[in-house]
């Protein structure tokens, strides 16, 4: 038996998944149906700081993940690459179907609607045209960010994408060169492209809908306009009065 005086609302109903325990308000309705079980609890010290380790939990459902680093930045970077990587696993189990990443399917997806675009006239061939030149950015900035020549390869890309078996031509993120992304084995979840693919466009089609803008802003104290002159009419009469 296990029993914790300062407990957390959040970390006891941690325990509660991670036993397969029930969270009861008072101790007179405590049954065995409420009880977890785990193989071991422990207490553990690392750096300067104390920690309960449960482990061995059979009907668990939780599980927690502990990081060390140097400092607290590379921790953060840590916890962020992780949440990355779970929300990655997390896309696959929900949705198994994965594209070709290294930039070659937003490529490939630029290529068709430039292709289609030609056969378009009106207002809607500039539409395909601008998406199609919007998806080019990401082969762009991986080039970028590899020292290579921007221009050079995302040119290279737009002539191996126009050809029959040209699709799976993409951008490797370490050196900047064209390689063919089947070699590499560049996956990502296709659920992810497809929400960055309707989030850029809702986001666009929003702000073509801003016919004009209003701006709000104050005037500074002391830069007040002064209040229009009175009319020649207005000023005669008033001398006149103050005449008489």
């Amino acid at each position: 038996y296990y029993m914790h005086s300062t407990l957390r609302k959040t970390d006891n109903n941690r325990i509660a998944r991670a036993t397969g325990a029930k969270v009861v308000s008072r101790i007179e309705e405590l049954t065995k149906d409420h009880i977890g079980q785990a193989g071991l609890m422990e207490i553990k010290k690392i750096g300067d700081e104390y920690f309960t380790f449960i482990t061995g939990c059979s009907s668990g459902k939780a599980c927690s993940v502990v990081l060390r680093g140097a400092s607290k930045d590379t921790l953060n970077e840590m916890e962020r690459n992780l949440h990355d990587a779970m929300c990655v696993a997390r896309n696959i189990i929900l949705d198994p179907r994965v594209v070709y990443g290294a930039a070659a399917v937003e490529m490939y997806v630029s290529s068709y609607l430039m292709n289609r675009s030609k056969s378009i006239t009106g207002v809607q061939q500039a539409a395909y045209q601008a998406v199609a030149m919007a998806l080019e950015v990401v082969p762009r900035i991986l080039t970028s960010n590899c020292g290579a020549n921007v221009i050079r390869t995302v040119t290279e890309l737009r002539a191996r994408h126009s050809m029959p078996d040209g699709n799976f031509w993409g951008v490797d993120g370490t050196t900047g060169e064209i390689v063919d992304v089947r070699v590499l084995q560049v996956m990502e979840p296709a659920a992810v492209k497809v929400q960055a693919l309707k989030t850029a466009i809702e986001a666009a089609s929003m702000i073509l809908r801003v016919d004009d803008v209003v701006s709000g802003t104050k005037l500074r104290h002391g830069n007040e306009k002064p209040a229009p002159a009175a009319a020649k009419g207005d000023d005669d009469h008033g001398d006149a009065a103050a005449a008489e």
